[in-house]
């Protein structure tokens, strides 16, 4: 099986798998307490803060560990709301965010909030000039932007768009899931979050930054752990697999470079041999591990399987199949064709060999089922 859903989770990382068994033996005490093995625990807690907080240009004590890339975009999200309620209660996000920045936006205007929402081109690209006018309203008390569009790839203009939320005073949370390890972090953001097993890391542990400045209140009971913004006992084990995941994957930028180049051949052979196709997304401004393809006439889920079938574990950015008619919101906001939607990411190691299998067996599985449904 060629595993080609590293945007989903990414394999873990042999690194990180020796620093995980090797944390468990000696990592499994209570970090807050003075004995010898708490204090054992501790050190490594926070050599493991230290080396995220580097590969991530921030300060070890504006890192706090949670327990997934979604908890940390919950916190992130809510959090910074509240702690800013003085200045207002408007959110801007893009159209194209992950569904827990949206889900948090939706919990704050049901506590009496605004969301403001900015669209995208058809490469997912937010609209700079609209999210400008946006943060610039007075009682903007947030606005949020991913990196990487985690469905199609494309890179969004984070620096710039930070430069904007400077002007006026607004703290930019990025969401970095599909990014962190892969490619720097652009500058200028108030607040970060980023999942562990996105760059090879364990599942179960997300990271929350918040920059030294930035106004952040938990909107959660009170807790002594992780900076007060995080409640819960600390993953030593956990923590510590992932940070040296990240620090791993950060210096393979060679091996970024090569998964590109692979995701370049897919781009540019898909719609050479499959007809009636769209490719997806900005096709150079983009995350190195991502394509995303349309194919018309196609069921999705049909082609899923049939491609799971043939040996390739592969994804989806639309729900668009037999038994739901409604697209994913990334690709509804991008106005792009969601029939037969099909997203590669490559994981680190996936080989030039398995991708022209793929794009030698593709052709014939979307001909079969464009057959069976009556359209070829």
């Amino acid at each position: 099986m060629a595993y080609f859903d590293a945007a989903s989770s990414e394999p873990l990382h042999p690194q990180a798998r020796e620093a995980l068994l090797a944390a468990v033996d000696v990592g499994w005490a209570d970090p807050a307490r003075l004995y010898g093995q708490a204090r054992r625990a501790h050190l490594l807690l926070e050599q493991a803060r230290t080396e995220v907080a580097e590969v991530l240009g921030a300060r070890p004590d504006e890192v706090s560990f949670t327990s997934s890339g979604t908890q940390a975009v919950h916190l992130g999200v809510l959090g910074t709301l509240h702690g800013r309620r003085r200045v207002g209660r408007h959110l801007v996000t893009s159209a194209v965010e992950h569904s827990s920045v949206l889900h948090a936006g939706g919990v704050h205007e049901r506590d009496g909030g605004s969301v403001e929402t900015v669209g995208v081109d058809i490469t997912g690209r937010v609209d700079l000039d609209r999210f400008a006018q946006a943060v610039a309203r007075p009682d903007t008390a947030l606005a949020c932007l991913q990196s990487a569009n985690h469905e199609v790839g494309t890179l969004q203009p984070v620096a710039q768009a930070a430069a904007e939320c400077r002007k006026h005073g607004v703290p930019l949370l990025v969401d970095a899931a599909q990014t962190a390890g892969r490619t720097p972090v652009p500058p200028g953001w108030s607040v970060l979050t980023a999942s562990a097993h996105k760059w090879g890391g364990p599942a179960g542990v997300g990271v929350l930054v918040v920059r030294k400045g930035t106004r952040f209140r938990s909107f959660l009971p009170e807790d002594e752990r992780e900076r007060r913004r995080v409640p819960g006992f600390e993953n030593v084990p956990a923590i510590v697999a992932a940070a040296a995941a990240l620090r791993a994957m950060a210096a393979e930028a060679h091996e970024q470079a090569r998964l590109s180049e692979l995701v370049t051949r897919i781009r540019d052979t898909v719609p050479k041999v499959v007809p009636d196709v769209e490719v997806i997304g900005d096709p150079d401004d983009r995350a190195p591990h991502i394509v995303t393809f349309s194919c018309l006439y196609v069921d999705g889920e049909a082609l899923l399987t049939e491609l799971d079938k043939a040996g390739f574990a592969v994804s989806s950015g639309s729900s668009c199949t037999a038994s739901t008619l409604r697209p994913s919101h990334v690709l509804e906001a991008m106005g792009v064709l969601t029939h037969g939607n099909v997203r590669v990411s490559l994981p680190r190691g996936a080989s030039a060999a398995e991708v022209d299998r793929f794009l030698a067996v593709l052709p014939d599985l979307v001909r079969r089922i464009r057959q069976d449904a009556g359209v070829a």
